[in-house]
């Protein structure tokens, strides 16, 4: 592969960082050890922890460079984006494309070293479905496209579970729902605030192809079904009365923010909503594990 004319090595190895997307590799580590946590009675062993999170971390952080690689070019087009290591060219995309394969196949190697096949297929399965069939194709090809491809930003949790157990069941799967409930109101938010700049680069998002109203109106839907999923849990006797006064209280302040959003009286909403939605998923998962270990300490 040969290196673009106007691309530097002016590198630094904060560009790698910042290739790993780290800030959303965190959200996804917290989501995967509330998972290890909630498939145990007891405490997961440390050796779980350690290196069950540094895999799935690496594979994220993998599947986060790749996302780089395939969408330089459109975040070279847009504000939000344009500063990235490939969309301002201050790096080789021979270097970007090798440091993603390197994360990914040392993560799934990993895990498959130390964890299980389980978590590896599975991490992998993510990997792919992120790094492209969402970012390489669905992102490009439909409006839709969060709501397809955030099956594969809803793993963690379930391979927290799985990396503990060693197998899947309705609870890390539900797990998993809370997580793809919540990422169409979370992203489509951000999607109004950026509408115009998906718009120059071409993107498909849901505010470019129907509209801002129809896109507000989906946010607050999708936020009331974000709702209902969060109260499975203790519907189904997976959590208890901690979890459901915590996330009922969370949940009065995300719809707050979607019920702004959809008025669209003001304009700072979406992104104060996009915001608060990622610190509403931390808190989700904070109060279940609150729960959980609230019960143990009862007994």
């Amino acid at each position: 592969m040969q290196l673009g004319l106007h691309e530097s090595a002016a590198w630094t190895w904060q560009d790698l960082l910042t290739l790993c997307k780290p800030r959303v590799v965190v959200v996804m580590l917290v989501c995967a050890l509330v998972g290890m946590a909630l498939a145990t009675p007891s405490l997961p062993s440390l050796a779980t922890v350690v290196f069950g999170l540094a895999g799935i971390g690496m594979a994220a952080g993998g599947a986060a460079a790749f996302n780089h690689v395939v969408d330089r070019r459109l975040d070279a087009m847009m504000l939000r984006t344009s500063q990235r290591p490939l969309a301002s060219q201050r790096m080789p995309t021979v270097l970007a494309l090798g440091w993603a394969s390197l994360l990914s196949i040392a993560g799934i190697a990993l895990l498959l070293w130390q964890i299980n096949a389980l978590t590896a297929w599975l991490t992998l399965a993510s990997l792919i479905g992120y790094a492209l069939i969402y970012t390489a194709f669905l992102k490009r090809a439909t409006p839709q496209n969060i709501v397809i491809g955030g099956v594969a930003g809803a793993a963690p949790p379930m391979l927290g579970w799985t990396a503990v157990t060693g197998q899947l069941g309705p609870e890390p799967l539900l797990l998993v729902l809370i997580v793809f409930a919540w990422t169409p109101p979370h992203f489509w938010a951000l999607a109004i605030h950026k509408r115009d700049e998906y718009a120059r680069a071409g993107v498909p998002m849901l505010p470019v192809t129907h509209g801002e109203a129809f896109t507000r109106l989906q946010v607050w839907l999708y936020g009331w079904l974000t709702v209902a999923v969060t109260l499975l849990p203790f519907v189904i006797g997976m959590s208890g009365a901690v979890y459901l006064l915590g996330v009922m209280a969370l949940n009065l302040r995300f719809m707050y923010w979607n019920w702004k959003v959809w008025r669209g009286a003001d304009s700072k909403a979406p992104l104060a909503a996009f915001w608060f939605s990622i610190r509403y998923i931390l808190g989700v998962f904070g109060v279940l594990l609150l729960d959980h270990y609230a019960g143990l300490w009862a007994m």
